[in-house]
């Protein structure tokens, strides 16, 4: 019978059957950062227990780290004690942990996969919502919470319900100036924020094909965005290529054997999918939020919905709710909404191709008056690379300030937090009220060339009408 990669993972993961009908399945790899952590260690300590298999848990620091000064101790006491203890709980139960004087820390999200730890046909689980992201190498990640951070320390197994898998499509070439992050909205404009509850996403098609590992990357990573509980794209030669060499892959001849139990994982030709969607490549547009959810996102060249366009009471409400908040008047273009600070960076945007597509477009322009512009590099190794590129010059001298790794601006646990009702052009996941460090502060999501866009007019603008990408 024909299978998907989800259930073949799925099946050789299971060790067993809960009376309430969840399956307690294996986790191959266990990601752990300083936050969703501490708590989870402690009760291991509470109970005497020590981590199973600690060679499966990897850890990192991301979320709270300052990205403007990385000296310790760190201005934030919380941050420096969170910090600490995840120094200590790596030492005590002998854990792999990239510190932030290893060379190699980063979010935990960009550090899984440049460093081989992310494999296809494997389990990941982390406590944070994007691990989503390792689907990209055809592996099955779920974020999960602090208690379920505690059982797989303890047993390497978490309790989980079986999904259904839909499959989408995206086919065709996707116009200059589109890039994958506009695929991720537009999936999710499309399906709805709620779309995804009760499955994982398989992403396909011939646009997902010519991706980059990078930029599939970026779609898996707004998975949860839609609800989907994980989204993943089948392994294939990009896939091997990226991992052969790292640090963590497998070596000599064990790598030849690897690749071809990894191909075999991937979804069978003729599987019956519990739901197709299929999206023509050329209809996805620069793609930018208006509201306070990931779905309420619309094209650059649009307008800000009217609450009377809904067809519902309930969107009404949440139309005007959302536009309240945003303080943007019913119908009116987003392009020329003012701006006051564009961040690119995050576990979606902060990789080194991000930083190489801005800085062809931003080489030799200025960053608008009364902008602040920073750009963050998801891993110290990000870092690096750029710096090897001259790209932090470029973006310095655009009028960017170049930060230290971490999750810095994507949330609220770090010192880049919004101020007042600012409103933010970002390349990160979320737009949530408050997500950004002020309760009245704002986020309109969009592509890294499109804060680039903004950041440079100074209001949200068609990237392809700043940089005269024609197309």
């Amino acid at each position: 019978m024909a299978k998907t990669l989800f259930e073949k993972v799925w099946e050789s993961h299971v060790v067993g059957t809960l009376a309430n009908g969840q399956a307690q399945l294996l986790i191959d790899t266990h990601l752990v950062h300083e936050v969703t952590s501490p708590q989870a260690f402690g009760m291991l300590r509470d109970l005497n227990l020590k981590v199973a298999y600690p060679h499966r848990t990897f850890a990192t620091v991301d979320h709270i780290v300052p990205t403007d000064s990385q000296v310790s101790p760190f201005s934030d006491p919380l941050a420096e004690a969170m910090i600490q203890e995840l120094n200590k709980n790596a030492r005590d139960f002998g854990i792999t942990y990239f510190s932030l004087s290893s060379g190699k820390q980063g979010i935990v999200h960009v550090v899984g996969p440049e460093q081989g730890i992310t494999q296809p046909g494997t389990t990941i689980a982390c406590g944070d919502s994007h691990t989503a992201t390792h689907g990209a190498f055809g592996a099955i990640a779920f974020g999960i919470g602090t208690t379920q951070v505690r059982d797989i320390l303890a047993t390497q197994t978490m309790a989980l319900s079986k999904m259904k898998v839909r499959r989408i499509n995206v086919d065709g070439q996707l116009r200059p100036g589109v890039y994958s992050k506009d695929v991720a909205l537009h999936i999710i404009r499309l399906l709805g924020a709620n779309g995804g509850i009760g499955y994982a996403y398989e992403y396909g098609g011939s646009t997902f094909d010519a991706f980059t590992m990078e930029e599939r990357m970026t779609v898996c990573n707004m998975s949860i965005e839609g609800g989907a509980r994980c989204g993943y794209v089948n392994p294939d030669e990009k896939t091997f290529e990226y991992l052969k060499g790292r640090h963590y892959s497998p070596k000599g001849a064990e790598w030849e054997a690897t690749v071809a139990k990894w191909r075999a994982v991937a979804s069978d030709a003729d599987v019956v999918y519990d739901d197709v969607v299929n999206i023509r490549a050329e209809d996805v547009p620069p793609t930018v939020t208006w509201g306070t959810s990931p779905d309420q996102a619309i094209s650059v060249t649009e307008n800000v919905p009217t609450p009377e366009s809904a067809t519902t009471e309930p969107g009404r409400v949440s139309i005007q709710e959302a536009l309240d908040y945003m303080k943007l008047p019913a119908g009116q273009p987003i392009k020329g909404t003012k701006i006051d600070v564009a961040f690119i960076g995050s576990c979606t945007n902060g990789r080194l191709s991000d930083f190489r597509e801005v800085a062809k477009f931003i080489k030799g322009k200025k960053v608008a008056a009364g902008v602040k512009a920073i750009a963050v590099p998801g891993s110290q190794i990000v870092d690096g690379l750029a710096r090897q590129e001259g790209l932090h010059e470029i973006f310095e001298a655009a009028g960017f300030e170049w930060r230290a790794a971490g999750c810095s601006m994507c949330l609220a646990m770090n010192p880049d937090k919004l101020i007042g009702d600012q409103l933010c052009a970002s390349s990160s996941n979320r737009n949530f009220k408050g997500r950004q460090g002020s309760t009245t502060g704002r986020t309109v999501l969009m592509s890294p060339v499109m804060v680039a866009a903004a950041a440079l007019t100074g209001s949200i603008a068609d990237a392809r009408d700043v940089f005269t990408i024609a197309g």
